[in-house]
């Protein structure tokens, strides 16, 4: 599945769309931390220009000869101390002698005396004899001027030490210089967040047609298309687990509306079916009872007559009526209480029964002994009558044959109820336990049968958790077999 057509970039930018929320979260974090590495850059930049100019300054005082500074703190007619020869300009110099006297040496750059520290600081700093040592602060003088102070010890000798040079530069130019820096940066960063927008957007957009293409999908099974699966193969890990759960739940879903149709199906056949049987005898007690208003009641024999017709109806009326309750009360309460017992000892009990309803047709019983299962008797004993009766309709009065049998299989106990009759075609066998369906309507009618027998005893059959099913050819008789776990 592909993305859909046409797509429009007032959606791409709706201030809800999930790729502007992605878009603008990712440059919102990326400008922070830009900004949060321009910060650090700008401090650790200060510490290090800062420190690089002030080792540049000790470097260029120890690059000065011992007897530059022998000269050192002797004043001129100006009253400041001379200054060395070749010193670095832009600077202003002071001179602190070993008892921490603070004298400003002529500076030929022009640039004023810089900021003057207490004495007990210069010679807290003149303590350090070692050369390399570096000691520099930044601090403001009188004018709210910002400088970077450099102290050194100058040496006449080994060991012999001079005094103390203080090297003051204004901090101005390199500042100039940190803020060109973060300028340039500044302007770095922009451009490659233009830049880095102009190559997100596409593959922000190519990033998201899993979910388009899930959007769309929905839409089609929103308008009515169940039947549509979302893609699972799209290269997203998570998008594809999101796509085989959604299209679980819509299998689900979809069976669930199947089920619920044929059901529906069922129950509007079920209620015709009922309604078409419940009426049948109704109209025939109805019929009899006008013409008993009309006058045959005072016949005896026409009365008599109408009243075995009637209750003959009435009979199957009250049979049919049982019968769907019981189907009513299967259906809401499939679970029943299991007793474990002799199956055959229940056959056997009811043989002077079976010998009854066969009435002159051939009946064999073939019962193994122990026939251990766990089931309801009177439960099972209509299952029984059910599959006999059904059997004793089925076959002619005069060759009929019916055999039952009782026998172990497969840790179960299994029994079978076989006929001689002219059995059941193809086309009929996937309807014999449909409820109101019958293959010989005419033959059924004639026995009082409403289609409920089979549907019943299928009923009661998987409320023990067994299995039934019928074999049948044409002219061959039918042969209904029912398992249930021992």
């Amino acid at each position: 599945m592909i993305a859909k057509p046409g797509f429009k970039w007032k959606h791409f930018f709706a201030p809800n769309s999930l790729k502007i929320q992605l878009l603008s979260r990712s440059l919102i974090i990326l400008a922070a931390l830009l900004v949060l590495i321009g910060v650090l850059q700008y401090v650790f930049m200060k510490d290090i220009i800062y420190k690089n100019k002030a080792t540049s300054v000790q470097s260029q005082i120890l690059s000065l000869p011992r007897d530059a500074w022998q000269q050192t703190g002797r004043t001129n007619e100006g009253g400041n101390a001379r200054a060395p020869f070749f010193f670095m300009p832009e600077t202003s110099l002071a001179y602190i002698d070993a008892a921490g006297n603070y004298t400003a040496m002529a500076s030929r750059s022009g640039i004023e005396n810089g900021p003057r520290l207490d004495t007990q600081e210069y010679l807290d700093a003149l303590k350090f004899r070692k050369k390399p040592e570096l000691n520099y602060r930044v601090m403001l003088d009188e004018n709210g001027v910002e400088y970077l102070v450099v102290l050194q010890p100058v040496f006449t000798g080994p060991g012999q030490m001079n005094g103390l040079v203080q090297v003051s530069t204004m901090t101005g130019p390199l500042k100039e210089l940190l803020i060109r820096q973060m300028l340039t940066f500044l302007l770095l960063s922009v451009a490659a967040m233009v830049f880095g927008l102009l190559g997100y957007l596409p593959l922000l957009r190519k990033t998201l047609v899993p979910l388009s293409n899930m959007g769309n999908t929905v839409e089609q099974i929103n308008a009515g298309n169940l039947d549509h699966r979302f893609p699972i193969h799209q290269g997203q890990l998570e998008v594809d687990q999101l796509a085989e759960s959604f299209n679980g739940m819509l299998e689900r879903l979809e069976a669930s509306f199947q089920a619920e149709k044929e059901t529906q199906e069922q129950m509007h056949r079920f209620i015709a079916d009922a309604s078409h049987e419940l009426r049948t005898p109704l109209t025939s007690i109805h019929g009899f009872l006008e013409v008993l208003i009309r006058g045959a009641a005072n016949n005896p024999e026409q009365l008599h007559k109408a009243l075995k017709s009637m209750h003959s109806e009435s009979a199957r009326l009250n049979k049919l009526v049982n019968d769907l309750l019981l189907l009513a009360k299967l259906d809401r309460t499939p679970q029943i209480l299991l007793k474990e017992g002799s199956l055959d000892l229940v056959v056997r009990e009811m043989e002077p029964q079976l010998h009854i309803l066969a009435g002159t047709r051939k009946l064999s019983l073939r019962i193994e002994p122990q026939m251990i299962c766990k089931f309801v008797t009177d439960n099972m004993k209509q299952v029984i009558l059910n599959l006999f009766q059904n059997a004793v309709q089925h076959t002619d009065s005069e060759t009929g044959h019916i055999e039952v049998s009782l026998t172990r299989k497969d840790q179960g106990v299994l029994l079978s109820v076989n006929d001689n009759g002219p059995g059941i075609s193809e086309a009929h066998l996937p309807y014999v336990f449909d409820r109101f369906y019958r293959s010989d309507s005419s033959r059924a009618r004639q026995y009082g049968g409403a289609g409920l027998g089979l549907s019943i005893t299928q009923s009661i059959v998987e409320s023990h958790h067994g299995t039934i099913h019928v074999t049948s050819k044409v002219g061959q008789g039918c042969s209904f077999q029912v398992w249930i776990p021992a």
